[in-house]
């Protein structure tokens, strides 16, 4: 007896609830449907069904079996399209949702780079800061940045996110340098809509002072704007380095108050399934691993 054929064949029809459904289903006669089943049970040593002349009902044993004959057999349909993969380019059109600041500003160089080597692959592209449910909405991959909480999703991190106090040395010059935290009160903040939930526990305090006094000169969901007001002079920006590093680096903008700097996020690439993963995901997952670098170029001032 094919042990794989019968399990299959098992799983069907329990699945189906018949056995004349699931001949249908796997292009084969009731008989030898039947045939495949009562052999698995013999060998088995147990009764997988009981039979009626209407249905199949599956016993306790038939119903631990089902689960743990699913599982297998998913694994192999996984190993099967893994050994495929090996021998098939990576094609197709990869959906994917990125950040608008991030993805404005550090994924062009990934793509170009990503379809020299994949040019079989099509990427469409979709920014946006709300986090898209990627399953509802088609895609394939979403890169997200913050602290990612537990979920069906699968993620793989990509590079830490190191966020920074910063302001331009123009702003810093009339204002004052602050070195303690104390030294915030009374300086314009440039807020970012979502960082809050993301910063220790003094900072927080700090941005509460602000947006009860104030304080805040500038807000906006986009941290390329808040980054560009802050080289202006406008006041004091909590922001990722991926957006301001370049900025830093310059001298346009200054780095004030490090040691109370929120931990590092993370940039991760989340994607729905782990099993039968498509060619095109798993290349540009595996591309897109290391391709910053460690740490992030962005961080080289």
């Amino acid at each position: 007896m094919d042990r794989i054929t019968a399990m299959r064949t098992f799983v069907t029809v329990a699945s189906e609830g018949n056995f004349s459904r699931a001949a249908e289903r796997l292009d084969m006669s009731p008989q030898l449907v039947s045939k495949y089943v009562s052999q698995l049970e013999s060998q088995l040593g147990v009764r997988l069904l009981n039979r009626t002349t209407r249905r199949v009902h599956l016993t306790e044993a038939g119903s631990h079996y089902q689960q743990r004959a699913q599982l297998l057999l998913d694994d192999l349909a996984e190993l099967d399209s893994q050994m495929g993969d090996l021998q098939h380019r990576a094609r197709g059109v990869l959906r994917i949702s990125a950040p608008v600041s991030f993805g404005s500003r550090h994924l062009p160089a990934l793509m170009s780079a990503f379809q020299r080597e994949h040019p079989d692959v099509s990427i469409d592209l979709q920014l946006n800061d709300r986090k898209v449910d990627i399953i509802e909405e088609g895609f394939d991959v979403a890169l997200r940045i913050g602290q990612l909480k537990d979920s069906s999703l699968i993620a793989r991190a990509i590079a830490p996110v190191r966020i920074v106090l910063c302001a331009a040395p123009d702003y810093l010059a009339r204002h004052g340098t602050p070195t303690q935290l104390e030294h915030l009160q009374g300086h314009r903040y440039l807020r970012y809509s979502y960082m809050e939930s993301d910063t220790n526990q003094a900072l927080q305090a700090w941005l509460r002072r602000c947006e009860q006094s104030g304080h805040h000169a500038l807000v906006s969901n986009n941290g390329d704007v808040l980054v560009q007001a802050a080289i202006e002079g406008l006041g004091i920006a909590l922001q990722p380095t991926f957006i301001c590093g370049e900025a830093i680096a310059s001298g346009q903008l200054q780095i004030v108050l490090d040691q109370h700097a929120p931990a590092p996020l993370g940039l991760y690439a989340v994607y729905a399934h782990r099993t039968l993963l498509a060619s095109k995901v798993r290349c540009f997952i595996d591309f897109i691993e290391g391709f910053y670098g460690d740490p992030p170029y962005w961080d080289a001032f």
